[in-house]
């Protein structure tokens, strides 16, 4: 990586290793480990799975979470549902092109339009009435239920080293967002415990009256 950085920069160098690690992380799920103490010598690994049970998707793992966390992102930015158009022009910023085998991603259209339809974290449908026919994209059952509007803010956020709150809108949207689906929790939790409550005081009662 030195002989990569101009000599200019060595200097540098830490904080520059430091911004990548951070970069590496938040987009790919990727740790920079160093091998041996003072050794300057890393390897980059996985992260474990933060829920600790193994249930986290692939999807959210290297590589595919470096695309899928970015496409969520644009079609949130884009009022919930973005065109194919858009997504595309996005993705060749990124050095991605439709019809051109990625290095990382492999053949992308097929990855965004079957295998992330397919796994649900996608929605890849034409545009009503629309003629010729145009498609856009759309969040996924799969991405609503284990993302959220405020987490993919925060990860763009983080990308561009800023807050959320530096997206007003967005912000407000995904504070929305936030509100909603703890409502929606809130009496399906105070259900569980009126049943727990209820099946309580049931063996309770028979428990007081023995044959």
């Amino acid at each position: 990586m030195l002989k990569i950085v101009h000599k200019r920069y060595k200097e540098h160098f830490p904080e520059i290793l430091r911004k990548a690690s951070e970069h590496m992380d938040l987009v790919f799920g990727l740790e920079l480990k160093e091998v041996q103490p003072n050794s300057h010598s890393y390897n980059l690994v996985c992260k474990s799975d933060d829920t600790g049970d193994g249930s986290l998707s692939s999807a959210w793992r290297f590589p595919i979470k470096g695309i899928l966390m970015p496409l969520l992102g644009v079609i949130f930015l884009h009022g919930n549902r973005a065109s194919e158009e858009e997504v595309w022009q996005f993705l060749n910023i990124l050095g991605i092109y439709d019809g051109k085998r990625h290095f990382m991603f492999g053949e992308t259209r097929k990855l965004i339009t079957q295998y992330l339809v397919k796994e649900k974290y996608l929605e890849y449908r034409q545009v009503p009435n629309s003629d010729p026919p145009r498609f856009e994209f759309l969040w996924g059952p799969r991405a609503q239920a284990e993302t959220t509007k405020m987490r993919v803010l925060e990860f763009l956020s983080k990308a561009n080293d800023t807050v959320p709150s530096a997206f007003p809108s967005y912000y407000e949207e995904a504070l929305r967002d936030e509100e909603e689906r703890a409502r929606a929790i809130s009496p399906t939790k105070a259900g569980t415990t009126s049943k727990a409550s209820t099946c309580s005081k049931a063996t309770s009662r028979l428990n007081s009256h023995p044959e």
